[in-house]
């Protein structure tokens, strides 16, 4: 099978902005990559594995909060919350905020890596319905690298749908879940550095980890760094 086109100090990373986990890997090669003094040499190729359409239902907000005391123990500074609104007002879908990122991308890969980063925030720390078109663009103008109004004319012709749609089609049955991560010397990685199963059914039961080796995040960055 085909794998995506991974360009040489860039992480190709499959993920739906609605994936705690995939949260998880972001905030930690961020964090990995500026540590290292990388940010220059390493940059992440945001893609999309949209949940809702492999699922084909809308992201539970339950399911989500089921998962929130197990992420909330590996990453405790993004400040994670339960929806703090009107159960009515949980956004039934990301793919517009996922369509955002890969429109910021058009713009540079910083400002997807910002505009990325700050709807998840907005979703798991900040109880805020980002499938609203006026959510995501309040998002992005705090976002330096982003240029909102740029942004919302590509949200308004959807330049970024077409090209984020194909792609996610034509890798969907490689990537095997969200977050998954390919690198240019053919080297992936799914979920990296974490193990966990559920007890219970999935919407009703809860993950358990169990490994969790956070300095997996500084060997991939620097194999990003050596390509």
């Amino acid at each position: 099978m085909p794998r995506p086109q991974v360009d040489p100090g860039r992480i190709v990373i499959y993920t739906d902005i609605a994936c705690v986990w995939s949260t998880v890997t972001i905030v930690r090669l961020l964090r990995a990559r500026d540590e290292a003094g990388l940010a220059d040499r390493v940059r992440l190729d945001h893609r999309v594995f949209l949940l809702e359409d492999v699922n084909e239902f809308p992201i539970p907000k339950g399911f989500l909060e089921s998962e929130l005391p197990a992420v909330s123990a590996l990453e405790p500074g993004f400040g994670w919350k339960t929806w703090q609104g009107d159960p009515a007002d949980w956004p039934v879908t990301t793919a517009p905020a996922n369509e955002a990122v890969h429109a910021a991308k058009t713009q540079s890969p910083l400002a997807a890596e910002q505009l990325d980063l700050a709807l998840r925030q907005a979703l798991f720390r900040d109880s805020r319905c980002i499938s609203l078109r006026h959510e995501i663009l309040a998002v992005a103008k705090d976002c330096p690298a982003v240029d909102a109004g740029e942004l919302a004319r590509a949200l308004d012709d959807g330049r970024a749908r077409a090209h984020m749609m194909a792609d996610y089609h034509a890798n969907r049955e490689l990537v095997q879940g969200s977050p998954h991560l390919f690198f240019a010397d053919g080297y992936d990685v799914h979920n990296p550095g974490i193990e966990f199963h559920w007890e219970g059914e999935p919407g009703s039961g809860f993950p358990v980890v169990d490994k969790d080796d956070p300095a997996v995040f500084d060997e991939l960055v620097q194999r990003a760094a050596r390509l």
